[in-house]
């Protein structure tokens, strides 16, 4: 009888040491995983602390304190002054830089979204696609300083911008050098210079969207205004976010146009955040100021793209 009740426990308790085993070595084999895992993680996390965790790190350290530059020894803590000096009275941070930075972000966005969605509508309804995409495409293969340069000899008095006013009567415009159009007449060329990328991504949305929807609203008797509206823009919402996403952190960070354009100038006419963080750092050694004012505008910029999620969401489900 004692040998018959025991056999059953000593079977259960063989069986609860086989699991406990099965888990202890499920979990050893997970860890193994792990590190394995890590190893090979280890080159890209060690160069993602190198370059990206420690500079953000010392900007942070920066932006609260004094420095011109080398002398790490020279590093002179002032708290949040750096942030206070950029909203004092009398400062040009507030306006007209930053009010200029938003400004030149958004029209581009504009133009360059009504630009591309419109060739881009163009171009899906014509033969030889590559070809026209690879057109509006060279203009993003080609250097920034090329572009500015370009465009900034085609907006002088005896320009060909200038030229095509005179032919048609109008009188010459000093673009660059009027502190009213200095700012739009860069907007112009970032915009188009960006509609390139634009229409690449727009383009493949468009191949997207299910050619059966369009044979519907034909046999409905739809007209184009109707199909565009109705299908092809709420199909290509998607698309529409991204591009206007990606163009606005673009028009946020835009630096290089300006400065090869107009230097920021007349005056502040042109001047925007990344430029004046460029000055305040190697113009007039200033590299609290400079870290600062890069923390500032990574509020904005963070902050227009949850913004444009959130429109953009409340959209989709509303529609």
């Amino acid at each position: 009888m004692v040998n018959a009740t025991l056999a059953p426990e000593a079977t259960e308790r063989a069986a609860r040491d086989k699991s406990a085993a099965g888990v202890r070595g499920r979990a050893r084999h997970r860890r193994r995983q792990a590190v394995v895992a890590y190893l090979f993680l280890a080159p890209t996390l060690l160069f993602y602390a190198v370059f990206l965790l420690l500079p953000l790190g010392f900007a942070l350290l920066l932006s609260m304190s004094r420095w011109a530059g080398f002398d790490l020894g020279g590093i002179d803590p002032v708290g949040l002054d750096n942030f206070a000096g950029l909203f004092a009275d009398g400062s040009t941070f507030l306006a007209p830089i930053l009010t200029n930075t938003l400004l030149f972000a958004l029209g581009t966005v504009v133009l360059a979204l009504a630009g591309s969605v419109l060739v881009a509508t163009c171009i899906d309804k014509l033969r030889f696609q590559g070809l026209w995409r690879t057109l509006y495409f060279l203009p993003i293969v080609t250097t920034v300083v090329a572009v500015g340069n370009v465009w900034k000899y085609m907006y002088e008095p005896g320009g060909l911008v200038n030229g095509v006013l005179n032919t048609l009567g109008l009188g010459s415009v000093a673009f660059l050098q009027d502190p009213d159009t200095a700012l739009p007449a860069v907007v112009v060329v970032q915009a188009w210079a960006s509609v390139g990328s634009a229409i690449l991504v727009l383009t493949a949305g468009l191949k997207s969207i299910p050619e059966s929807y369009y044979e519907a609203a034909a046999l409905d008797g739809a007209g184009a205004v109707t199909v565009f509206r109705r299908i092809t823009l709420p199909l290509l919402r998607p698309s529409l976010l991204f591009v206007c996403i990606t163009q606005f952190l673009t028009g946020l960070q835009s630096f290089a146009l300006i400065i090869v354009m107009t230097k920021g100038g007349p005056g502040d006419a042109t001047n925007v955040a990344a430029l004046e963080m460029y000055r305040q750092a190697f113009s007039y050694g200033d590299w609290g100021t400079a870290s600062a004012a890069a923390f500032v505008l990574f509020t904005v910029v963070l902050a227009v793209t949850l913004v444009q999620l959130w429109l953009f969401r409340r959209k989709g489900e509303d529609a």
